[in-house]
């Protein structure tokens, strides 16, 4: 019994060290998030529109039957990250055509109403969660974030934090080719 309580020390040791070389390893990327909704049935929900935007709301039977996959965004009016890349979502939208639809997250319509005023809506859905079950159906970690949801409703692809940066743009756009919801020629 001594012999064994004297290696445990050692064996603490390795598990830890194991740890901190799993974090240094460099082709790993702390930004990235698994999520099990990835190749699953995107989550059932039903969302009323946000109340003073003249956009209808949000349920999976608007995910299911497109013609090309959807951008599904989860976004709110006090989220600065939101707000810097609104612009991104917004070209993605008009220049190229992706169907965006979005998740008003924990906000209150007047302020989600103001924000889209002033930033212009570039959604043809938005479901508003006010009690953010939506949000943990998804199983979302904070906000933004940005999934691409197949014809079929399968979740394809989530992005966690803001599509922002040259970096995170081409890896979205990247993944809207792999989708189909987005030519590679359009890159």
């Amino acid at each position: 019994m001594k012999r064994i309580l004297a290696f445990l020390p050692l064996l603490v040791a390795v598990v830890f060290g194991g740890f901190f070389l799993w974090g240094l390893n460099p082709d790993r990327d702390p930004n990235e998030v698994p999520s099990v909704l990835i190749a699953q049935p995107a989550p059932d929900f039903e969302l009323e529109p946000v109340v003073g935007v003249e956009t209808p709301g949000l349920s999976r039977s608007n995910l299911v039957g497109t013609e090309t996959p959807v951008v599904v965004n989860v976004f709110a009016s006090w989220c600065v990250p939101c707000r810097a890349e609104h612009a991104v979502l917004t070209g993605l939208a008009e220049r190229d055509g992706i169907r965006l639809f979005g998740i008003n997250y924990k906000d209150e319509p007047e302020d989600a109403a103001r924000w889209l005023t002033e930033l212009g809506n570039p959604y043809a859905r938005i479901g508003s969660d006010i009690s953010g079950r939506a949000g943990i159906e998804w199983g979302i970690s904070g906000v933004p974030e940005t999934f691409i949801v197949g014809t079929d409703g399968t979740v394809l692809y989530r992005y966690v934090g803001p599509v922002v940066g040259e970096v995170a743009v081409g890896k979205f756009r990247e993944a809207l080719v792999q989708a189909g919801a987005l030519l590679r020629e359009d890159l």
